[in-house]
C-alpha cells in the first residue's frame, strides 16, 4: 500500500489544483482546524451541525450568510465537487423528455446528467482557434445564429447552460448573453467552476461573475480558484425561473446522506476568505503578481497565450514545435508541474499561494525545453472537429448508455451509434457523446487525433448493437 506516502512527497513546483498550493494559502481559521487533533473535525449530521439541505443548524446559517456575501437569494454547499452540483443543477431546470442547450466545451458531468434525467443535450458548436486548438467562447452574434437554428430541430427546449470561464481561463461578457436567453424564456445555468473569484469583485479588470450577470444558477468550484479543499463547491440560486424546492430535490438526489463536516467547513472558510480584509488583500496581490510574472516571461521571449484570467498563465508550445503532452511528460520529471497538458499548450494554475522566483525557473526549463524538444517551426494548425453549428444526438444519451453494446476499432465504427462518451482527461470535454452517430469525417478525425493526443484517445469505441 503505497498511497500515504505519495501525498507526503515533494513534487516540485506544482502549478495545479487546487489552488491552495498545497496548504500554503488555505484560510487562516481552517488551517488552525487541521492542525488539532487529527480526526476531531470528522463529525456526522449533529443536531447543531445540520446539513446542506436542513434548515436549522450552522451549516444552514452559513449558507445563508454566504449567499447574502456573494449577493444572491440561496446557496447550498457540496461535498462532491463542482460535478455533483451541475448535475443537480441540471435535473432542476428541466423534465425527463425536455431538451437543453448547452455548448460543446461542457464538461462530461452535464453529458451524464442528460443520461440521469432522460434529457437531450442540444450541443451548439464554438469559435475555434486553430493555432492552439482551443475554443474561444460564444459572443453576441454567434449565440444569434445558434438560437436562429434551434426552430429546425424540432425540440423543446427548456434550459440553456453556458461556461464562464473556460479551463484555460477564456472569458467573456456574460451578461448579454444570459439577457438573450432570457429573452428566449430559458433559465440559464453557468458553469462557472474556474472563477468562483471573479463573483469576489476584488479587482474590476477581472470578467463579472455569472452572480452579477444575472444567471439563474451559478456553480462554483471551490478548489479551482478558491482557497478550498478538494471536493468543495457551491452552488448559487437566484431570480424566479428556477423552482428552489426542485434543486433541493435534486441535490438530495446526487449529494451524500453523510457529509463531510470538514469539507463544509472549507466551503464556508473558502468564501470568507473573499470577504475578509487579509484574504482580500492575498487575491489581490497574487492577481497583480500573475500579471507581472506574464509581462516578465513575454519580455523574455515565452510564448504566453492571452486570457482573461491571470491565475491561469498558458505556455503556447506549439509555437515551438512541441506538443504539450510531450512537454508535460519531460516538465514533471524535472519539478515543474502544470495543471493542463494539450496538443498545442500547457496551462499552469498559479493559484493562490505565493510563487517565489517562478519567473526563473520557468525561463530555465522553457529554454531546455526548447532545445531538447523542439523544432524550430511551429506545429501545423489544428482542425476542428467536423461538427455543425447545432445538433442533436441521433438517439437518446440514456438509451444509448445503457444499450447491449460492442466495441468496435474506430475505423471501423463508421454509421454507428457512439455508446460511450471519448473525452481526453482533463478536462474532461467531450469529442464524442452517447447517442451520436459517427460519420466518415468524424471518424477521420478522431483517428487524426490519436496521433496528437495519443493514448488520451482510445483506438477503439463502444457502439449499440
Amino acid at each position: 500500500m503505497g498511497l500515504l506516502p505519495l501525498l507526503k512527497r515533494d513534487y516540485g513546483r506544482c502549478l495545479h489544483l487546487p489552488a491552495h498550493g498545497r496548504g500554503a494559502a488555505l484560510p487562516e481559521d481552517l488551517q488552525r482546524l487541521l492542525r488539532v487533533r487529527a480526526g476531531v473535525w470528522d463529525l456526522p449530521e449533529l443536531p447543531d451541525l445540520g446539513g446542506p439541505l436542513e434548515r436549522q443548524g450552522a451549516v444552514a446559517e452559513s449558507q445563508r450568510q454566504a449567499a447574502l456575501m456573494i449577493g444572491v437569494q440561496r446557496g447550498w454547499y457540496g461535498v462532491n465537487g463542482a460535478t455533483g452540483l451541475l448535475q443537480a443543477a441540471l435535473l432542476a431546470m428541466a423534465r425527463p423528455g425536455q431538451a437543453v442547450l448547452m455548448p460543446r466545451n461542457v464538461h462530461r458531468s452535464l453529458i451524464q446528467a442528460c443520461v440521469l434525467g432522460d434529457l437531450t443535450p442540444v450541443l451548439f458548436d464554438l469559435p475555434f482557434m486553430a493555432d492552439r486548438g482551443h475554443v474561444s467562447p460564444p459572443d453576441g452574434p454567434w449565440l444569434e445564429e445558434v438560437l436562429a437554428e434551434l426552430p429546425n430541430l424540432g425540440v423543446e427546449i427548456a434550459a440553456a447552460v453556458l461556461i464562464h470561464p473556460s479551463y484555460q481561463g477564456y472569458a467573456t461578457d456574460l451578461k448579454p448573453l444570459v439577457a438573450r436567453l432570457h429573452r428566449q424564456g430559458l433559465p440559464v445555468l453557468v458553469d462557472e467552476a474556474h472563477g468562483a473569484h471573479f463573483a469576489s469583485g476584488v479587482d474590476v479588470s477581472l470578467p463579472a461573475s455569472a452572480v452579477a450577470a444575472g444567471a439563474d444558477l451559478i456553480v462554483h468550484s471551490l478548489h479551482k480558484s478558491a482557497a478550498g479543499l478538494t471536493q468543495s463547491a457551491v452552488l448559487w440560486w437566484q431570480g424566479d425561473r428556477v423552482d428552489p424546492i426542485a434543486v433541493e430535490r435534486s441535490l438530495g438526489w446526487l449529494q451524500t446522506t453523510s457529509p463531510s463536516a470538514l469539507l463544509l467547513a472549507s466551503c464556508e472558510a473558502a468564501i470568507e476568505d473573499f470577504f475578509k480584509p487579509a484574504g482580500r488583500r492575498k487575491l489581490l496581490l497574487r492577481l497583480e503578481q500573475a500579471k507581472a510574472l506574464a509581462i516578465r516571461l513575454k519580455q523574455f521571449g515565452l510564448p504566453l497565450l492571452e486570457t482573461q484570467d491571470p491565475l491561469r498563465l498558458l505556455w503556447h508550445t506549439a509555437a515551438a514545435g512541441i506538443n504539450g503532452l510531450d512537454a508535460d511528460s519531460w516538465l514533471i520529471k524535472r519539478g515543474l508541474v502544470a495543471e493542463l497538458p494539450e496538443p498545442g499548450s500547457l496551462t499552469f494554475c498559479l493559484g493562490l499561494a505565493r510563487q517565489r522566483g517562478l519567473a526563473r525557473v520557468m525561463l530555465r526549463r522553457w529554454g531546455q525545453l526548447v532545445e531538447k524538444l523542439g523544432t524550430g517551426a511551429p506545429l501545423p494548425e489544428f482542425v476542428p472537429p467536423p461538427l455543425p453549428k447545432l445538433a442533436v444526438p441521433f438517439q437518446s444519451c440514456g438509451i444509448s448508455w445503457r444499450a447491449s453494446s460492442q466495441r468496435l476499432p474506430l475505423v471501423d465504427a463508421v454509421g454507428r451509434i457512439a455508446a460511450e462518451l471519448v473525452c481526453p482527461y482533463p478536462p474532461g470535454i467531450p469529442l464524442v457523446i452517447p447517442g451520436e452517430r459517427l460519420d466518415q469525417q468524424r471518424v477521420d478525425w478522431l483517428v487524426d487525433q490519436q496521433i496528437i493526443w495519443g493514448d488520451q484517445i482510445p483506438v477503439d469505441i463502444a457502439v449499440t448493437e
